[in-house]
């Protein structure tokens, strides 16, 4: 997919204002804020994911983990972006809590679980980042360690100060979607205590770290990418947002059923140049 010679991080949605720009739901998740006089409950998610979409070509939908989306209605979706956060439950891939896990946010294990289910089965683009890559290799039968700085071998992946990153670099997998669009490597952002341990079904890894720690996965036609570092951080390289974008800008131009004998769409790496 061609993209702009002033800016190759912009997708092709992103040029044409008669274009019909592909509407991205992002998940978000609950918590207190303080807005003016007020300190209520409300939906959290952290304006970079806006913003790196936007930027992409895309138009944004705030996905609050009320009652799970039906099938039909992920449908209406171009694409899904399954955005970061708390630790998944442990009960999700069968295992008992490591002390230093975060208690389980359950109302958005299970929304987020449930809406990716359904972009699967309905064909619609999924590009997942740091817990949303866990959530998709949970749903495809795979665990993680809970805790690595006790996993011999692995280094630091979180920075020591409150409210930072990590900068590790990674190295992608050839002939991957995540090579087509990074190239060999990159220095990324990365936030994370846990990590892929077993990888899920129907998943290959697609970039490692140099210590050997899964940062990134796909499926096979590369219609889900997931990463576990966090590439909303970094503005100025919007590639794997681009990516997206454009992938769900094919997709929406394609014709879909939402019964559960169809297959993944195909987000190949060219859909992603």
């Amino acid at each position: 997919m061609a993209s702009s010679d002033s800016d190759p991080t912009l997708g092709n949605a992103a040029l044409d204002p008669t274009m019909r720009r592909p509407l991205i739901g992002l998940p978000t998740y609950y918590g207190r804020g303080q807005f003016g006089v007020w300190d209520r409950d409300a939906a959290f998610l952290p304006s970079v994911y806006v913003t790196a979409v936007t930027r992409a070509g895309g138009r944004v939908v705030l996905l609050p983990p009320e009652d799970p989306w039906t099938l039909n209605e992920v449908a209406e979706l171009d694409g899904i972006i399954l955005t970061g956060g708390d630790d998944v439950d442990p009960a999700l891939y069968d295992a008992r809590a490591h002390p230093r896990t975060q208690v389980p946010n359950v109302r958005r294990d299970s929304f987020e679980t449930t809406l990716y289910r359904h972009a699967r089965t309905a064909k619609v683009p999924v590009f997942a980042i740091c817990r949303g890559a866990q959530i998709v290799n949970t749903v495809h039968g795979g665990s993680l360690y809970q805790h690595l700085p006790e996993v011999d071998g692995y280094g630091a992946h979180e920075a020591e100060k409150k409210d930072d990153f990590a900068e590790v670099a990674v190295r992608t997998v050839p002939d991957t979607a995540v090579s087509g669009l990074l190239g060999t490597g990159a220095t990324v952002r990365c936030h994370h205590h846990q990590a892929i341990d077993c990888l899920g079904d129907g998943l290959i890894v697609s970039a490692r770290s140099a210590d050997g720690c899964i940062e990134a996965l796909e499926t096979p036609d590369g219609s889900m990418l997931a990463v576990q570092w966090h590439p909303e951080e970094t503005l100025d390289d919007l590639r794997l947002f681009a990516g997206l974008v454009n992938a769900a800008a094919r997709s929406a131009r394609t014709p879909t059923s939402t019964t559960p004998e169809t297959t993944p769409a195909q987000m190949t790496t060219e859909a992603h140049r």
